[in-house]
């Protein structure tokens, strides 16, 4: 299911990884890939871990720790961009506020 909108985020990581967060609860999501098939990196206060590929290296999502468990994120740059042409993309500056400027 598509999501409502989509998030580019401008904290560090995110601007690195270049990704376009959906977000989703964790119960509707299903990754579909072998347990080993993605390294997981986690950093900050430690409430996060990002997953990537071990083949491609591209990142497919990132999944909560701590906090809020009700949300997590994949990467819709992986997504077929037909799909996504339509969406709003909301610009979040989590680099300095937290805030979504639009």
């Amino acid at each position: 299911m598509p999501p409502q909108a989509l998030t580019d985020c401008n904290c560090s990581i995110c601007r690195r990884y270049g990704a376009l967060w959906a977000y989703y609860p964790p119960k509707e999501v299903s990754i579909i890939a072998p347990d080993d098939a993605t390294e997981v990196y986690v950093w900050g206060d430690r409430s996060i871990e990002f997953h990537r590929c071990k083949h491609c290296g591209c990142v497919t999502h990132w999944a909560p720790l701590t906090g809020n468990t009700e949300r997590m994120g994949v990467n819709a740059r992986l997504l077929d961009p037909e799909a996504l042409r339509s969406l709003r993309v909301r610009k979040l500056d989590g680099a300095r506020t937290g805030q979504y400027l639009r």
